[in-house]
């Protein structure tokens, strides 16, 4: 869990190779490359180090939730009506549970990529 989210956290970034994050981190590439391929886990310092990178909680790259640090109880409450509702279909056919997934994944990013972007206005504001 906590590989892929890497890897997908640093696929994000246009552009960000994994040795440029490992300079970034202050940690060799081979030790950056372990943990995207799941060989190895950082320690606590460095588990913040890297959820302050990406600016997400440690809880989210351990795949415990999916809520970033920004996110407004409101926005959980929403994200969460907006997962649960029942039946999913697809053509009045019920979608298989791997679907499902893979669509609340697509929703996950798209629902906090809209949070980062009103936190970021927010911040214009200041």
């Amino acid at each position: 869990m906590f590989a892929d989210k890497l890897k997908e956290l640093r696929k994000s970034k246009p552009g960000l190779t994994q040795e440029a994050l490992a300079k970034q981190l202050g940690i060799a590439k081979t030790t950056y490359s372990s943990y995207e391929q799941g060989k190895r886990q950082p320690d606590y310092e460095m588990l913040q180090k890297i959820a302050n990178y990406f600016d997400v909680t440690s809880d989210y790259l351990l795949g415990i939730n999916q809520t970033p640090k920004d996110a407004t109880s409101r926005e959980v409450s929403d994200l969460k009506r907006i997962l649960e509702q029942q039946p999913l279909t697809y053509e009045k056919t019920p979608v298989t549970d791997k679907d499902r997934e893979a669509i609340q994944n697509i929703l996950i990013g798209y629902f906090w990529n809209k949070g980062r972007h009103r936190v970021e206005h927010d911040n214009d504001n200041d």
